[in-house]
């Protein structure tokens, strides 16, 4: 695979660049801040010590010389040692500070980066349960998970060593340049041309590089989004020989990251080099351009504006100009980390961002029972009635209004995506305890249907109401916990088999689990497993049947107990032979229930007080089984094979 032209690597480039004023990154020093001000104060406070301990370090070279180890050659070594050992007495405090508030900012550092992270996290994992579903049907599973994993990491860098070592460098190099003008003017003038180009080559190539990261970051997303796409459909991989398709696809996408990672590191690793050789003529000029004012100062000569220039002063100053020439090096180290951590920051609040489920509902479900006048009355504890509760904003009025389980669509239009309309004036009812089929072909708007019961999805037109309350004004919490569904792809969770039971309701205990599971047909094959109910779940249920995983997601949904029911195909992929057990688990489950079935084995659906046959999202024919084979309609022609559902 061909890489980017250098044409277009300088567009990208120009497309990325480093700014500490974006909007992510002042946000994440805002997020940071606003939950660790006093720590990051105690750290800023921590590393100006250790920076100014660094600088002050350096100019006792020159007191030493100038004071000690001239004057020492000239008097003896014992002229000098009082001085000599308060001099050294004083570094040491003074390196013993810098080394004790490095070390309480680095731990402090560690905790307020861990505990950001884990902010972060939490706050992503919260938003992200409110998402609509709309939200995780259009992205790609393996990106948003790059999010937690790559993208968060990128922030821990930043947070744990790129804000602390620019902060650092920076007032590092202020201390140093002080220094160095109280020292020698035009001494501190030829480091401050020397640093400019210091300064050039890491803005040029750091920004390269950080442009180059940034790319890797979204490369590597893409990666991973297509490895979590391979692994969950490795069965259809295999089933349909498409390994090398499968190979190939991915070599097109590790290529790009490779390219990006390449030329990435390829131009970081030269910066630190290419500075050190600019750091090492800086050393020699200033060696140079001082040796020659001592010999000047030595000979009385003197300039204009120019300061007695001293062999400590040469010393300090060599020693300085090799630590500021390393200081920009850490710098020029840190773009590119700076860069893929606001490249990170970018992504995680644009996941933290996402608008959540919108829900005006206001109708809420509570327990409920009726008084001695017969009237229906809210409480505090379980007795097995329900109502919601509907107040009534403008004229204040409290109703409650029995649970049942009526629903009803009235000439509902519906459309996922603009000008691709799926579902066209549909009207149906569900009167409580009606079981309602839905059949057709695929795409005719079945499921549709039933995404727009539990209000996944909005409806642009049209009304759907729920014991005559339109959904809209229900709280979608309280819509959910009152349905109850059954999906043919079933999705069972890292756990106990008593414990993916209980998913339906936290609150129920083992004895209710172990009734729900009777009443599923399966609590025969459950205590026939290695322990029993405590038997530990992975991998989506892994190491049971599609069969048994389907009773036990009946099961999970009878533990709620809901009053309406969907069933979205869920003995589709099952054989003929446990299929009779799932059904006899479901019509266990479906009694006393509004059931809403979706089912192409028709079979499963003759004995439904309704069946809609759907086309193109319209309601062709409706009506029970014997009904609609009598018309010798579209349905006659499914049931008696004459035609085949898509």
């Amino acid at each position: 695979m061909a890489g980017p032209s250098n044409g277009n690597r300088r567009k990208a480039f120009g497309k990325h660049k480093l700014d500490l004023s974006d909007k992510s990154f002042l946000r994440l020093i805002n997020f940071v801040f606003t939950r660790h001000k006093i720590r990051l104060i105690i750290i800023f406070i921590c590393i100006v010590v250790s920076a100014v301990a660094s600088t002050i370090a350096g100019t006792f070279l020159q007191r030493l010389v100038d004071d000690c180890i001239v004057p020492g050659m000239e008097k003896g070594l014992d002229a000098v040692m009082p001085i000599l050992t308060n001099y050294i007495t004083i570094m040491a405090i003074i390196y013993a500070s810098g080394v004790i508030c490095s070390l309480i900012y680095n731990n402090i550092g560690a905790t307020v980066t861990q505990t950001t992270l884990r902010d972060i996290r939490n706050e992503m994992f919260d938003k992200m349960q409110r998402f609509p579903i709309r939200y995780f049907d259009t992205h790609i599973h393996g990106d948003i998970m790059s999010t937690y994993t790559n993208d968060t990491d990128s922030v821990r860098q930043l947070v744990s060593q790129g804000i602390p070592s620019l902060l650092q460098s920076s007032l590092t190099i202020i201390a140093i340049l002080a220094v160095m003008l109280s020292y020698s003017i035009w001494l501190s003038l030829v480091v401050f041309f020397v640093i400019m180009i210091m300064f050039r080559i890491t803005k040029k190539l750091g920004m390269r590089s950080a442009t180059f990261m940034t790319s890797q970051q979204r490369s590597l997303a893409k990666v991973e989004g297509y490895i979590e796409e391979m692994m969950s459909g490795q069965k259809v991989v295999k089933v349909f020989n498409h390994e090398e398709e499968t190979k190939t696809g991915f070599k097109a996408l590790n290529d790009k990251l490779f390219e990006d990672s390449e030329e990435a590191n390829r131009v970081g690793n030269i910066i630190m080099p290419i500075l050190g050789n600019v750091g090492n003529l800086m050393y020699v000029v200033v060696a140079f351009v001082g040796g020659l004012l001592v010999v000047l100062h030595v000979q009385n000569v003197s300039l204009r504006g120019l300061n007695p220039i001293t062999i400590g002063i040469i010393v300090s100053f060599l020693g300085m100009s090799r630590h500021l020439s390393q200081v920009i090096g850490q710098i020029s180290m840190q773009v590119s980390t700076v860069a893929m951590a606001i490249a990170g920051a970018k992504r995680v609040f644009e996941l933290i961002d996402v608008e959540p489920e919108e829900d005006e509902g206001f109708v809420t479900l509570v327990n409920a029972r009726r008084n001695e006048k017969g009237e229906i009355e809210e409480v505090d504890h379980y007795t097995g009635m329900w109502a919601w509760n509907n107040y009534h904003r403008h004229s204040h009025e409290q109703e409650y209004v029995e649970l049942k389980g009526d629903v009803r669509f009235n000439n509902v239009d519906f459309s996922y995506v603009e000008g691709k309309q799926i579902l066209y004036d549909v009207s149906l009812y569900a009167k409580p305890g009606q079981k309602i089929a839905f059949v057709g072909a695929t795409g005719a708007g079945k499921t549709t249907i039933t995404n727009l019961i539990n209000r996944f999805y909005d409806i642009p037109e049209g009304k759907i109401t729920y014991d005559g309350i339109n959904i809209t004004k229900i709280k979608k919490d309280d819509l959910r916990r009152s349905l109850g569904v059954v999906l043919q792809d079933v999705n069972l969770f890292t756990g106990t088999v008593m414990e993916n039971i209980r998913y339906g309701n936290l609150k129920a205990t083992d004895e209710e689990c172990i009734n729900a599971a009777k009443l599923a047909n399966a609590h025969d094959f459950i205590i026939r497993l290695p322990e029993g109910y405590n038997t530990m779940l992975t991998g989506n249920g892994s190491q049971l049947s599609q069969g048994q995983r389907q009773l036990i997601s009946i099961a999970r949904a009878a533990v709620a107990n809901p009053p309406v029911m969907i069933l979205d195909e869920a003995t589709s992929s099952i054989d003929t032979r446990t299929e009779k057990l799932v059904q006899d688990g479901m019509d266990n489950l479906m009694k006393g229930r509004t059931v809403f079935v979706i089912a192409h084995r028709l079979s499963t659906v003759r004995n439904s007080d309704a069946i809609m046959v759907l086309d193109h999202g319209h309601i062709i024919e409706r009506g029970t089984h014997d009904e609609l084979i009598a018309e010798k309609g579209v349905y006659y022609q499914l049931y008696t094979g004459a035609f085949e559902l898509e």
